[in-house]
């Protein structure tokens, strides 16, 4: 495909417009709302989430987002915007940027594709989410398709699939850890986003393996093409063996928590439980995203370091997410590319 044929969407979670309550309450809606995030029935789902979730954590996530906004806007639109550009110097693909949830949309992006080349007849849409998971990589390539389907676009949409053990991505993630393990440490605890363990068994294609076999994650299946929580086992496997980095040196947690049932063990909980254990000096790092974001620099490296620290820790260092990595950068090339 000749690269005055094709354009790239790099397709992020999202954030509100701006810190107002109003803002952020109409990017909760939508969020919350998605059926991939919150799986019950659309009225119970109505119900939890304009009717006790949202009215509720509306105003205090405005407060967190507003420790974390910066002058150019949302950390995460920012990064991604940085990114676009960094990209952009190695392609010659128009590259557009597109989130899930609030602006700019898929199809913005796509009409911006079409206006500056009308005779594209491919783009490549890159999830921004290393590892497969209901409640983002699915939900975002469903989106993307359905507003392809939906105005009708005469180009072939395709998709990057997950590269959570891409040699090149694996070996991004080496590279930008590695500053980090210069200095002294006790521990590296790697904290991915949670999820519900239903999430894990509805996306198991087997419909039998996952979350039911002993030590599933390690036992070989096709399963494991869709499995989050295997997927986040082996990115943590293949850098550490990269790096050299002992088993007892590293344990893998999961944050954001909304409810029972969620992923174990819990970031939070463990970051009181380590300085106990004799961990003084902690590195974190958060490798379910590429960008750094609300969860990662007011949920890990804010309130993150105040629970590590209040509980008895030391040191507490968050290492940032891949963000403009120039190695990373190279690695978002070659999978579009191979697409």
């Amino acid at each position: 495909m000749s690269a005055t044929k094709r354009g790239i969407v790099l397709m992020n979670l999202g954030s509100p417009d701006s810190t107002e309550v109003k803002d952020v309450r109409r990017y909760l809606n939508e969020f919350l709302m998605d059926e991939r995030v919150i799986d019950t029935p659309y009225v119970l789902r109505l119900l939890l989430v304009k009717g006790l979730i949202t009215p509720t954590r509306a105003p205090k996530s405005a407060e967190a987002y507003k420790t974390i906004w910066t002058k150019e806007g949302s950390p995460l639109i920012v990064f991604t915007k940085q990114l676009q550009a960094a990209l952009q110097k190695l392609v010659e693909e128009p590259v557009e940027i597109a989130m899930r949830y609030g602006s700019p949309t898929p199809q913005e992006a796509f009409d911006n594709l079409l206006r500056k080349n009308p005779d594209i007849e491919e783009v490549v849409a890159v999830p921004l989410y290393p590892h497969y998971a209901m409640s983002s990589y699915e939900t975002a390539v469903a989106h993307a398709k359905e507003t392809y389907k939906k105005n009708g676009y005469k180009f072939q949409l395709k998709f990057v699939e997950p590269y959570y053990n891409d040699a090149d991505y694996i070996n991004a993630l080496a590279d930008n850890m590695r500053p980090y393990l210069q200095k002294e440490y006790d521990h590296i605890l790697f904290s991915y986003h949670g999820v519900p363990g239903r999430h894990i068994k509805k996306s198991d294609i087997t419909g039998n393996h996952c979350l039911t076999v002993a030590d599933c994650c390690n036992v070989a299946s096709p399963a494991h093409a869709h499995c989050y929580r295997h997927q986040c086992f082996t990115t943590t496997r293949l850098v550490t063996d990269q790096l050299q980095i002992p088993k007892d040196k590293f344990s893998i947690s999961f944050q954001s928590r909304l409810g029972k049932g969620w992923l174990e063990p819990f970031t939070d909980i463990r970051l009181e439980q380590m300085p106990r254990e004799g961990i003084k000096k902690l590195l974190i790092i958060c490798p379910a995203f590429v960008s750094d974001c609300l969860e990662t620099l007011e949920e890990i490296e804010d309130r993150g370091r105040e629970i590590f620290l209040h509980a008895g820790g030391d040191k507490y260092t968050m290492i940032p997410c891949l963000n403009t990595n120039p190695l990373w950068v190279a690695t978002l090339k070659k999978l579009i590319a191979e697409c």
